[in-house]
């Protein structure tokens, strides 16, 4: 949750990390994503910082460029270090709990079982391939590769795991290294 400007800066840094991107702003034509995550990452600190004109400023630009871009993610979801790949739909929960270090890519939904609070938990490092669905009340463990059109709808609490299907199953270990 970004509730300082230090807070602000450390995720705009590790964003930037993540995309690795060298440059200190976005190019005027291109970069939508840097720039729609940047929307992101300012509008939930001026949210959390009572800064009303700046609140309203940021969530309109952050708006319409997730529309341009397919993406619905509301603020405070994602923890620093948030890598999207490509664009397309890709739609979270406002409720959902996503660690540091996310790689996502186009096509994932990230949604609410039948209770409002029946949403996914994600640890950190974990990459999630493109078209995965991802809903309920579950629990997936840090360092966990989910496979492109797998549908989670159950808990993986092993780290280090590679897990795909429909429904999703271990598939294999990964090696430490990764």
């Amino acid at each position: 949750m970004i509730l300082t400007k230090h807070d602000l800066h450390h995720y705009l840094a590790q964003d930037q990390k993540a995309l690795a991107i060298n440059r200190k702003r976005p190019k005027w034509l291109g970069d939508d994503i840097w720039k729609y995550q940047r929307y992101l990452r300012k509008y939930e600190y001026y949210t959390n910082s009572g800064a009303t004109l700046r609140k309203w400023f940021y969530r309109y630009l952050h708006k319409k460029k997730g529309m341009q871009l397919g993406f619905d993610i509301p603020i405070g979801v994602f923890g620093p270090g948030l890598r999207i790949n490509h664009t397309g739909l890709l739609i979270v929960n406002k409720h959902a709990k996503i660690g540091a270090f996310c790689d996502i890519h186009q096509g994932v939904n990230i949604g609410q079982n039948h209770h409002e609070k029946d949403v996914p938990v994600i640890g950190d490092h974990v990459w999630i391939g493109p078209g995965a669905k991802l809903f309920g009340n579950i629990y997936i463990a840090n360092h966990i590769s989910i496979g492109a059109n797998a549908v989670v709808n159950r808990s993986f609490h092993e780290e280090r795991i590679v897990i795909a299907g429909v429904p999703a199953q271990k598939i294999k270990e990964k090696s430490p290294s990764l």
